[in-house]
């Protein structure tokens, strides 16, 4: 005997249409100054401007890979796709931990070669600050629209984490800049471009970790099955449980299916739709699984799927 819960919970992340909107703004922000920067890099001759642009177009790359995804995750399920599109937010959020760290190497490549070969290079330094001021007001507008989405979507998080390194980028372009107007040494413009690349890396590593734990069906972080199995053997009626498993779909998005062996009373009164009903209660409101799927077997049932 099977069933299913359908929780209302699964249109969250860039699935929603208030988060879809929240995306699209800062996608104008970040593409705007972008440009920005682009310009005062030219004018200013700073890598850390052009890097903290390039880091800016990753960002955009970013959004727009997540306004697409939201596009495709809102699909309703189909016979071919039976979970529908959600899937679309990682590969999404993969795409994003890519582009992050081929931005790191070039930045970290370009940094060293000037730090090696510094001489004729002379940086407008309080131009440089007004630029990077812009990219640090910008950024933090970003981050503060996403900050509740990024909690509950992959995508909007990768999204989230290239804002968040942007807007430190934007600190220290600002305080490498403020070196160079004061004391005239060049060399801080490579060392900040080189500090943005060491940056990157740790929130590029943790975005892949995330993407490959959904891509490998694990468990979602902070669940505890054994945990899940006392709830499921406490409650009246449950001899016992097995073939459990617990995955997500994305981030906010978890699935679970189990082998629940019950009492024969259970079944001879007819009590069988209480008990799923019970089992579907505990799951979502102690583990925040709005999609679970039981069987109900009797006792000495024998499975004759190969395992």
């Amino acid at each position: 005997m099977h069933d299913h819960a359908h929780g209302a919970a699964a249109v969250s992340g860039v699935r929603g249409q208030a988060n879809h909107r929240l995306l699209a703004i800062s996608l104008s922000l970040t593409a705007t100054v972008m440009i920005v920067q682009v310009v005062g890099a030219v004018l200013t001759g700073s890598l850390a401007l052009l890097a903290d642009a390039a880091h800016m177009f990753a960002d955009a790359s970013a959004l727009v890979i997540a306004l697409v995804a939201s596009l495709v995750a809102r699909r309703p399920a189909d016979e071919r796709n039976t979970y529908g599109y959600q899937r679309a937010e990682v590969f999404g959020a993969l795409i994003n931990a890519v582009i992050l760290i081929v931005l790191c190497v070039w930045i970290a490549v370009e940094a060293i070669e000037r730090l090696l070969n510094p001489s004729g290079i002379e940086i407008a330094g309080p131009l440089m600050i007004a630029v990077a001021v812009v990219g640090l007001v910008a950024n933090a507008i970003s981050m503060w629209l996403l900050s509740a989405a990024q909690r509950t979507s992959i995508n909007v998080r990768g999204a989230y984490l290239e804002v968040l390194g942007d807007l430190i980028g934007s600190a220290v372009v600002i305080i490498a800049a403020i070196v160079i107007t004061l004391t005239g040494w060049m060399p801080a413009d490579a060392l900040a471009s080189l500090l943005i690349s060491v940056m990157i890396v740790p929130r590029a590593v943790s975005l892949l970790r995330e993407v490959f734990a959904v891509l490998a069906e694990r468990a979602p972080e902070g669940t505890d099955v054994g945990t899940i199995r006392e709830h499921i053997l406490g409650t009246e009626g449950v001899a016992d449980v097995h073939d459990i498993h617990v995955w997500q779909l994305t981030r906010g998005a978890p699935v679970f299916t189990a082998h629940v062996v019950v009492e024969p009373q259970v079944l001879a009164e007819g009590r069988a739709p209480a008990l799923l009903s019970r089992l579907q209660t505990c799951l979502a409101e102690h583990f925040d699984v709005e999609h679970s799927t039981f069987q109900l077997e009797p006792v000495g049932h024998r499975e004759h799927d190969a395992h």
